[in-house]
C-alpha cells in the first residue's frame, strides 16, 4: 500500500499521479504499485512539486509495518531506537542532526517476544 499526500502542488503533478494511483480526496493518492514504480513516482513528485510539499507513506517489512518520507515539510522523520517518528520543530528551532541508519532486521526485544527466551 502506498499513500502520497500533496499540499500546494501543481495540478499537472496530480494528473501524473492519477495514472498510477487513485485520488481519494484532493491531494491524497493511494494505490499498490511495485517498489520500483513507487520510487519513480516519488522522484517525479520531488522534481515537479514546485513550491508545494509532499508526504509518502508505504508498507514495508519493518517492525512498524510502514515507512514514510517527506519533501519540503517542516516535520521530518527521525530514527528513535529503531522506530521512525516525526520530529516537529518548535518555532525557530533547527532540524536535529541525522544519526546513522538503524541495522536491518528484527530488534532483540522483538526476537524475545516472538521466539521466547529471557
Amino acid at each position: 500500500m502506498t499513500v502520497i499526500v500533496l499540499t500546494n502542488c501543481p495540478v499537472s503533478l496530480r494528473g501524473l499521479l492519477t495514472r498510477w494511483l487513485l485520488e481519494i480526496s484532493p491531494g491524497v493518492f493511494i494505490g499498490g504499485p511495485s517498489a520500483r514504480v513507487r520510487t519513480e513516482l516519488w522522484s517525479e513528485v520531488r522534481q515537479f512539486s514546485g513550491q508545494g510539499r509532499a508526504l509518502l507513506a508505504y508498507s514495508d517489512d519493518s517492525e512498524q509495518g510502514y515507512s514514510f518520507e517527506t519533501h519540503d515539510h517542516k516535520w521530518h522523520p527521525v530514527d528513535h531506537e529503531g522506530l521512525t517518528l516525526i520530529f516537529r520543530p518548535k518555532q525557530g528551532a533547527r532540524r536535529p542532526a541525522q544519526s546513522a541508519p538503524p541495522a536491518k532486521g528484527w530488534s532483540k526485544a522483538s526476537k524475545r517476544r516472538r521466539f521466547g527466551g529471557g
